[in-house]
């Protein structure tokens, strides 16, 4: 059997994964900014607690390697954090951070809440600003019709409703 494509177990225990940012504007909502924070801090003492139980002489795990790795990404986009704060604005139309209740052909509804790169969460609802879906929303208004392009091909949604939830923010971006 030929080992081409077989990883020998030995010294090098692999590379982490380094993550990047998008290069687009980092803008957040404070909550978004809130869980950077947290990771961050999260990652710092596990980043302390894997080099407390290590000897110098001693290669650097790929665990301890990983939350550098992750820990420098999330301070990053704390540098890069451009916070925008549009809780309880009063706005028809829809802005990041706004929560947009869409009509589906079929009747359904669906809440999309327009959010930050590292916030975004698809399957929960929560989209980033620079996605297609939430480009095709932004700058729209409740009852206007939105073509969307989806893999099934394209469909349209009716915007029904738009809020900005949470306390009363500053509204700027």
């Amino acid at each position: 059997m030929s080992r081409a494509f077989v990883k020998e177990d030995g010294a090098d225990p692999g590379e982490p994964v380094v993550r990047q940012g998008s290069g687009r504007p980092n803008y957040v909502t404070p909550a978004g900014l809130a869980a950077l924070r947290k990771r961050a801090a999260e990652l710092a003492g596990l980043r302390s607690g894997l080099l407390a139980g290590r000897r110098p002489e001693e290669p650097r795990s790929l665990e301890l390697r990983q939350a550098e790795a992750d820990l420098e990404y999330c301070e990053s986009q704390i540098k890069r954090a451009i916070l925008v704060d549009n809780r309880g604005l009063a706005a028809g139309d829809v802005r990041f951070g706004a929560a947009v209740k869409v009509r589906e052909r079929d009747g359904s509804l669906k809440e999309l809440l327009i959010v930050g790169e590292d916030e975004a969460d698809p399957a929960s609802g929560r989209i980033n600003w620079a996605s297609p879906l939430a480009a095709s929303l932004l700058g729209k208004k409740t009852g206007d019709r939105v073509l969307l392009n989806r893999p099934g091909g394209p469909s349209e949604v009716e915007i029904v409703a738009v809020g900005y939830p949470g306390s009363a923010g500053t509204g700027r971006r």
